[in-house]
């Protein structure tokens, strides 16, 4: 993947979220004169960054809207500029400026009143070398090599860190090293980082929780085992807990989502949707993964219709004993009896008008929780073959695929595909019947297609069988389909 397509890629999920007017700002200058002009200059805090400046005669300026001392983060877009997200310590009330020679932003001079950021630029001096090494590396595309400095970053970040005061800039670098563990194997470093956090935890104690789950995770739950719960707070600073939407006897959606994801504002109209058909049987808990000035401000989290909770650590209570990964969006589905029936990383069109399908009881009782875009709604079994009926939901542009070596599985064996009607075997198919009344750009775009398809007949009729679609290793797969 070259540098355009990873900056394409990212530009394409920066969302332009508007913010609620607010009197507490910080204001960023920054001046080089080797920015070309256009330069998009992209600055947020947590997880909502957005383009908030392009540079003109090599000079930007810009506001940010802050609450309250937190980490922010500064990327500049354009011919020269590395792809390398800047850390910047910002409070309300607050001018920093940027000044450097060349297009290398991250190792400029930045002057702040801000304390912590002292901090801040300690780490940058200390890792200079490692840091032009790492964004010589990625504009020469060499990317075999960008792991092992990163290794090496790391490493030069963890020996500065006990020389430093503990403040929010040393906590936050910290919590920077600890996060991504949850998708690394092995850490070259893990006995020294336990050290380094016990130091860290002796002289601050408070908030420190979220950083030692990182780095002693508990057991992460899986599916079929039961949910625990959590405390979690609304805008209005009221106390909830997690599992309050199992009253009833109705399931619960635990959406884990973050304002400045792509694919998380684009699946809220279809969850908008399909919350609509499944009220009386589903309660959906949003739980943001920004810090809490940025949740409450922002016009998109407020026009939240479900729960919209926060707790108030970046939602590291929630993830630590939910998630397998560390991405989003991140949706774990909840029995009324509180056994964990679904996980899923990510979105694709249809899911959630599946998953209404499923809740609401118009399928055939199976678990199709892979993939709840592809459910199976009637089943006829006789000595000639067994009949499948099949409804898979999309957006009408996307195509999809079955497999001529799809099979059932029953009774130890295999019965193969003998014939389809209503699909095109291993060819591009699109859903073609409009499966919303809604007229929103996107979720309007929702569709389905109904086709069959005729297995070998069961030597013995079987209380349950699975359907797969060939043994590929992203084949749909829909276990315990029931012939009662």
């Amino acid at each position: 993947m070259n540098k355009k397509t990873i900056i394409t890629m990212m530009l394409a999920l920066i969302c332009m979220i508007g913010q609620a007017q607010t009197t507490k700002t910080v204001t960023i200058t920054g001046s080089s004169p080797a920015l070309k002009d256009s330069t998009l200059v992209v600055a947020g805090t947590g997880l909502s960054l957005s383009v908030v400046d392009t540079v003109q005669s090599g000079r930007f300026a810009f506001t940010l809207p802050i609450e309250e001392l937190t980490a922010g983060y500064l990327l500049l877009v354009g011919e020269g500029c590395p792809n390398y997200s800047f850390s910047l310590m910002m409070k309300p009330d607050v001018t920093i400026k940027l000044t450097g020679t060349d297009c290398l932003y991250p190792l400029w001079k930045v002057e702040s009143p801000i304390p912590e950021q002292q901090t801040m630029n300690r780490i940058t001096e200390h890792c200079r070398d490692a840091i032009k090494e790492f964004i010589q590396i990625e504009q020469k595309k060499d990317w075999n090599k960008l792991d092992s400095i990163n290794t090496v970053l790391v490493k030069q970040h963890m020996d500065i860190l006990p020389s430093l005061p503990v403040d929010a800039a040393s906590l936050n670098d910290l919590w920077s090293i600890s996060r991504p563990l949850k998708n690394m194997k092995d850490f070259p470093y893990m006995e020294e980082l336990k050290s380094l956090e016990k130091s860290f935890a002796a002289r601050a104690p408070k908030g420190f929780e979220d950083i030692h789950t990182y780095i002693y995770p508990p057991h992460v739950l899986q599916i079929g085992e039961e949910a625990v719960d959590a405390e979690l707070f609304d805008m209005q600073g009221n106390r909830h807990h997690l599992l309050e939407g199992l009253s009833d006897g109705r399931y619960l959606l635990l959406d884990l989502w973050g304002i400045g994801c792509g694919p998380c504002r684009m699946s809220e109209p279809e969850m908008r949707e399909a919350y609509g058909r499944m009220k009386d049987k589903l309660e959906i808990v949003g739980i943001c993964q920004d810090d809490l000035s940025t949740w409450k401000t922002n016009d998109f989290s407020k026009s939240i219709v479900w729960k919209n909770w926060n707790d108030g650590k970046k939602g590291s209570s929630i993830s630590s004993r939910y998630c397998d990964e560390g991405a989003i969006p991140y949706y774990i589905l909840i029995s009324p009896d509180k056994r964990i029936v679904t996980k899923a990383v990510g979105y694709y069109p249809g899911m959630f008008l599946g998953l209404a399908d499923a809740v609401n009881g118009l399928i055939v009782k199976q678990d199709n929780s892979a993939n709840y875009q592809l459910s199976i709604r009637k089943v006829e079994a006789n000595a000639k073959g067994t009949t499948v009926g099949f409804r898979y939901y999309s957006h009408k542009e996307y195509w999809f695929r079955i497999v001529k070596d799809s099979y059932l599985e029953a009774n130890g064996k295999k019965y193969k595909l003998t014939a389809a009607d209503g699909i095109k075997l291993d060819e591009n198919n699109f859903t073609t019947v409009k499966a919303t009344d809604a007229t929103e750009d996107f979720v309007s775009n929702l569709s389905y297609s109904d086709f069959t398809l005729t297995f070998e007949p069961f030597d013995t009729t079987p209380e349950t069988f699975n359907f797969k679609e060939g043994d590929g290793e992203r084949a749909f797969v829909i276990r315990n389909v029931s012939l009662k």
